[in-house]
């Protein structure tokens, strides 16, 4: 028997007022049901041509909807790739280019979006929606409340919350809290399959107290298969297989992912509000080793690069889109786009204003058969933050596709790489030398279709191992009470 969560007072009385009508929906907007993935990448799921991991209701929905094949996360890790999501910007415009910024004397912090920006939460609200956001948010300071998802458009939000660096208030991974600090739930392990079963069934009690007059946008940020998932109670899937440990908790991870969302998707059906929602379903970039061999599952598909790399592997990503009566059953897209675009399209599925942050293009078009603006190019740039190794190069690190013409560039210093997707997705062979006229514009795009922003300098941040003991130095100190 599924287990249910006990609610915490502070969101008993947040939903207190809300009406409870049961059958058809009585309003003319469709229900947004956003599924963000974490470090799940391009080649894991059965329809993007995963051979072993199973994936049946994720495949069902590429059959019911339509599946991009050339679409591309904001950024290539958590931070800065959800910023270009919830604000429209692109990763070369974003607050936010890696996972922490560099502030100065050897210390990485957090960086949260700034207040002036609008985000996906903030836009839906203004046009009537109501707004959940449950799981992973990373867009905040973990020491200013403000920052949270709570604060940031979403009416109700059980977020998980990771440390500042170098200080600031501990936060237990295993806890999610209501609308900020009003209240929790922690997630007890032994309880669940894992921690998605978990959220799912928040979702579901978000879902049970929701006003039926008005639309809802819920955005699952699920958290697999994420390496910090690593536990999960399920001992069953994949026993049989022989396969290393490790492995086999990665791709039932994924399977058990694929099963919340089945489940999700039944609610909706029972609540008579599955035909009227667009449901979206991406990653946020490309597969990780943290645990995990990338190339056992052949996690990045045919596909260079993972998690942290700017070459396909890291920031192309699935997409798949269903919105029954409005987008074509089985339909399949080659058409270049990304996170920066979703925030235009919401907005006119919303029928609100596009706010005019965002540097994305609506693909409504598209989604709905119609003619459809190309972007003439995407670009994105980012920072490694942490101290694992010394980086000549600064951690900068710099893509930008133009059609079939992709560059990769790791520091400003270095020379510009260039493939043709065409022929050449794997990224193999570099044309750099034969083709100067096209790096030329590469390398113009890379320098002034840009905006300078606090924390990540252009140049990025020569990182050396006495900073990373520094930071252990103090991580330790920390622990025994002595800070």
């Amino acid at each position: 028997m599924m287990k249910q969560i006990l609610w915490a007072s502070a969101c008993l009385t947040t939903v207190a007022s809300c009406s409870f009508i049961k059958g058809n929906p009585k309003h003319s907007k469709p229900n947004i049901l956003f599924l963000l993935a974490d470090d799940l990448g391009y080649g894991e799921l059965g329809c993007y041509g995963q051979q072993v991991i199973q994936t049946p209701v994720l495949d069902s929905l590429a059959r019911q909807g339509l599946r991009f094949t050339d679409f591309y996360a904001g950024n290539t890790v958590s931070s800065p790739s959800r910023a270009v999501l919830m604000t429209g910007k692109n990763a070369t415009n974003s607050t936010i280019r890696g996972n922490s910024g560099y502030f100065g004397d050897d210390r990485w912090m957090r960086v949260a979006l700034k207040k002036d920006e609008v985000t996906l939460g903030e836009m839906l609200q203004q046009t009537g929606y109501q707004t959940a956001f449950i799981g992973k948010w990373h867009l905040d300071d973990p020491n200013d409340l403000s920052t949270w998802a709570y604060n940031r458009g979403f009416g109700f939000a059980a977020q998980e919350q990771w440390e500042s660096r170098f200080g600031g208030i501990r936060y237990d991974e295993q806890m999610h809290w209501i609308n900020g600090k009003a209240d929790s739930i922690y997630y007890h392990e032994e309880e669940w399959n894992c921690k998605d079963e978990f959220r799912t069934e928040i979702a579901f009690n978000y879902l049970d107290t929701i006003n039926r007059e008005k639309p809802f946008f819920l955005f699952m940020s699920y958290r697999a298969p994420h390496g910090h998932e690593r536990y999960i109670s399920n001992k069953e899937l994949y026993a049989d297989r022989g396969w290393p440990e490790n492995e086999r908790v990665h791709a039932a991870k994924i399977t058990l992912l694929d099963r919340q969302i089945g489940r999700l998707l039944k609610k909706l059906e029972n609540m008579g509000e599955l035909d009227n929602t667009l449901i979206i379903f991406t990653s946020d970039n490309g597969p990780h080793q943290e645990g995990h061999d990338p190339t056992f599952f052949d996690s990045n598909g045919n596909f260079r690069g993972i998690k942290r790399d700017m070459y396909e592997g890291g920031i192309r990503v699935p997409f798949i889109a269903v919105w029954k009566g409005k987008i074509e059953s089985g339909s399949v897209s080659s058409h270049i786009c990304g996170f920066q675009d979703l925030m235009p399209t919401l907005a006119e599925v919303s029928g609100g204003e596009i706010p005019s942050q965002a540097n994305g293009i609506s693909i409504l078009p598209l989604l709905t058969g119609k003619m459809q603006t190309e972007h003439l190019f995407l670009n994105w740039e980012f920072e490694l933050d942490g101290w694992s190794r010394e980086l000549s190069d600064g951690g900068f690190r710099q893509s930008a596709r133009m059609g079939n013409w992709k560059a990769v560039r790791y520091g400003v210093a270095q020379p510009t790489e260039l493939y043709d997707l065409s022929s050449d997705p794997s990224e193999s062979n570099d044309l750099a030398q034969k083709k100067t006229a096209i790096v030329e514009q590469m390398n113009l795009i890379f320098d002034k279709k840009r905006s300078d922003t606090e924390g990540f300098p252009y140049r990025g941040v020569v990182q050396h191992y006495k900073a990373r003991d520094k930071f252990l130095s103090h991580e330790q100190t920390r622990q025994t009470g002595n800070l």
